[in-house]
Parts: structure tokens; sequence; C-alpha cells
């Protein structure tokens, strides 16, 4: 079988979070049950510069006005299509917005560029190459799907993945009469989205199948708390959404053979460990002692419940513990840990973006990568990065079942505000609370469980009154 894949992001070439990741891993995955991938995306410098030996297989002369040229070839193991159109992508930021983290105002005609050309090749194939079906990856690939059911296209299966529902390609009315889809395109049943247009939302209705990273969240979408808007759509085609959980490329998130830390080890030599930690002290420049490290890798934005874990860093800082940062997101939650970092220097130190061997020498060196982050909705579990990396298997077995402490606790919120009146002071105290003991569902090592008992022993008491749940947390703890 052939598979076109279509995606914004791959790794090792072009990476902000777990979509790369997961683009990056399915070829390998896949080719050991006969399907042949090649993966279409767009023309960065980060992916131009090291494509090397290119030839090309398509070309346009205007592709939404500019010219364009697809080129086919291989980094490693991936087989590439890459889509060079320098109007469109040859940008000093990121892959989405410029380095103030501003989105670029033409994000809609670059990725209806790349989905346009991702239909085209459906129907056309190139060289000879001529995929079997077409696996498409959240919004700024999603019209991929579109453009092959208006078109040639339309009798090739489709598969749409939402690696994040929260993020849906929403752009207005006024931009529809230029993306070259026919009049009935545009309706319910179409790219029409609540008055505007919806780059995921087409994809989504002219999908074969949908599938979500994981079985939890494809429940988690179908409802209105999570659904982002597009609850009643994903429920009305729940016969094709499909939860598959996402895996972890073990090959390179391994410490036994990671080039990317300071000393590899094991979890029977963990020796190795000690020198990961002192690294990124050093790196990050965290005072030198023996206080737990813990870690995030992270978009930072209120899904990853960010907002929690900057209200509590002060007491986390106070009961000695230090914090390394590494993400971005929301200008208000960066500018938050920024400021954090400013209270605390050496102690809390925070990294604005995304680094690749960083986020290695993080999970090597930190006493609790990963499973700091007190998610409100849980895509995948980013605790699952950390397997080989400590010691405890188990410790990720909550986020990789799909248990999430914090939902599970302000799933009660409505009632307790109903019953008990609480002032908003008592709210903000129990979301603190909630992501204290958020920590200890994925602390299984003693050394972490005896240092969160300070943190979470006060919550356990006033929670235990509010709730009346708790009690089998307070003798774990």
């Amino acid at each position: 079988m052939k598979l076109l894949s279509v995606a914004s992001e791959i790794y090792p070439l072009i990476k902000t979070g777990g979509l790369a990741d997961v683009v990056g891993a399915l070829p390998g995955a896949l080719a050991g049950h006969d399907v042949e991938t090649r993966t279409l995306v767009p023309g960065y410098p980060s992916v131009l510069s090291k494509l090397g030996k290119a030839k090309a297989v398509r070309r346009y002369d205007k592709l939404f006005g500019a010219p364009a040229t697809v080129l086919a070839g291989k980094v490693g193991d991936l087989d590439l299509l890459v889509l060079d159109a320098p109007d469109f992508f040859a940008r000093e930021g990121g892959p989405y917005g410029d380095h103030g983290g501003n989105d670029w105002g033409d994000n809609w005609r670059r990725f209806a560029a790349l989905a346009r050309v991702g239909a085209d090749i459906a129907a056309e194939g190139v060289k000879g190459w001529v995929p079997d079906i077409v696996h498409v990856h959240d919004w700024q690939a999603a019209m991929t799907a579109a453009y092959m059911r208006f078109g040639p296209a339309h009798a090739v299966p489709r598969v749409v993945t939402i690696h994040n529902l929260a993020f849906q390609g929403r752009f207005g009315p006024e931009i529809f009469a230029q993306l070259g889809l026919p009049a009935e395109a545009w309706g319910m049943d179409g790219v029409e989205y609540y008055g505007g247009t919806g780059f995921l939302k087409a994809g989504l209705v002219s999908a074969d199948a949908i599938t979500t990273v994981s079985p939890t969240y494809a429940e988690e979408i179908r409802s209105p708390v999570h659904g982002m808007g597009l609850d009643g759509l994903i429920n009305g085609r729940s016969d094709k959404l499909h939860g598959i959980l996402n895996g972890v490329d073990t090959d390179i998130w391994n410490p036994a053979e990671d080039e990317l830390i300071a000393r590899r080890y094991s979890a029977r030599a963990l020796s190795g460990r000690s020198a990961n930690r002192r690294a990124l002290e050093k790196r990050f420049g965290l005072q030198r002692d023996d206080a737990p490290i813990f870690v995030i890798i992270s978009r930072l934005t209120w899904q990853k419940g960010m907002d929690l874990m900057m209200g509590a860093i002060d007491h986390l800082v106070g009961l000695g513990a230090k914090l390394a940062v590494l993400g971005s997101g929301d200008h208000a939650l960066e500018g938050g840990f920024l400021a954090a970092a400013d209270r605390h220097r050496g102690r809390v130190r925070v990294q604005i973006g995304y680094d690749e061997p960083l986020s290695h020498l993080l999970q090597a060196g930190g006493v609790m990568a990963g499973g700091i982050i007190p998610l409100q909705l849980q895509p995948q579990a980013p605790a699952a990065f950390g397997q080989r990396v400590h010691r405890d298997p188990a410790a990720i077995t909550g986020a990789a079942e799909g248990y999430h402490p914090v939902r599970h606790l302000t799933q009660r919120m409505p009632r307790l505000t109903a019953q008990h009146r609480m002032s908003r002071p008592r709210i903000a105290q129990q979301r603190h609370c909630h992501a204290a003991i958020a920590l200890t569902h994925h602390a299984r090592l003693p050394a972490q469980r005896l240092f969160l008992r300070r943190l979470v022993q006060p919550c356990v008491v006033m929670l235990a009154g509010d709730i009346g749940i708790f009690d089998h947390h307070a003798a774990e703890t």
C-alpha cells in the first residue's frame, strides 16, 4: 500500500511539539506492515537545508499567486516531498509565526497551498507514484481532505488525525473565494464554520476516518467542554472516530543510548543521572544543591494546566524545590513564568522556545520530567517520553491509561461552588491544590513522594472537607 502523509512538521527536520514526533515516526512503524509512506511537508529553511540532493517532481507557476516546486528527496529513512515555495515558507521565525509569537497573517494561504498540492498528488501522483490513501494531520493539512472531496481525488480514501482540537485554522469568510473550491463547498457540510472558514472543520466533514492520539482524547472531544465547538460534528461522525494511543520511539528516547545527554545511564545503572543533573543545573543557571529539580517541557497554554502551575511556583520554591521550564505559548503565561524566574533567580529558570537536545537533558536531569504538567485535558501523555528515562515505568501509568487528576477533580467544581458557595480565593486555592495533587499521581519513587508529602498535606486536609473523596490519597501520601 502507498500512503501519502501531509503535515506541517516532521521530526527531526522541524518540530514545535508532539505532532512532529508522530509524523516522523509513522513511516518506519508502517513499513513493517508493508505500507510505503511519503510525507509532504512545507519547505521551511530548516527542511531544505537538510534535504540535500533532491529532484523536482511538480512545478507550479502560480500556486496561490506564488511560484512553487515539489522536491522529492530523502533524509535518513524519511521519504519526503517538500513544497518549496519561498514566498510562503522562507521566513525567519517559527513555522506558524514570527519570533514574537505572532501568527503569520497569511497562514490560511500558506497551508491552503500545502493542502492543494497534497490533493493534486492524491489525484495525479508524482513520477508514477500514486497513493492508495492519504493521511493528513491537524488543521494545517486538513484542507487536503476537502480539496480531495470536491476534486478529482474524491475516490481516494482520506484519514484526518486530530492532534490538538484547540487549534482549528479559523479564518474569515472572505478567503473562501480564493481557495479554488466549488461553490457547493461553502455550507455546513463543507468549509463554512460559524460564518467563517474552518480548515480543520472542512477536513473533519470530508474524512473517511477520523483518528485522535488516544482513546481518552477521542471521548473527551465529544463533550461540549473539550469539543471546542466541534463536538456536535464529531458526535455526528462518531462512527468514523477512532482513538489510537500515541507511542514513543524508544530508539530516540532511551538514556542508555542517547547521545544528546551529558552521560548515558539505564534503570540498572543510575550513576549517570547525577552527571545529567549537574549539567542541567549549569545549563540553566540553577543553584547547585540536592533539592529536586522539577521539569516542564510543554506548550505554555491553559490546556496543559500551565495557569495552575504558574500559580503554584512560589509555593513550590518555598518548599525548597527548583524548576526548569522549556516551552512557548500564550504570551501572558510566558510572561508569568519569566517573572517567576526573575523572582527566584537560581531556583527557577525558563527558556522560551523549543530545543530538541535540551529537552533530552531536561528529561535526564530532572527528578520529575513530564509528570509535573497538570493537564486540563489530555491529547497524549507527556510523561511517556520519560518511560526509559525514569527508574519506575509505573510513574507514567496514570497518564498513559488516561487518568488525569486535574480533570477528575475539577469536574466536581460546579457542584462544589453551588453547594458550598465558595469564595473566589477558595476556588483559586483549590485549583492550586489540584495541581499539587496531580503531581503525586505521577510520583512513585520514594524520594519524590517524600518531598511531595509536604506539598500536598495541607491540600488533602482542605479538600477532604470540601469534596470528601481524598481519604485514599491522604493514606497514600
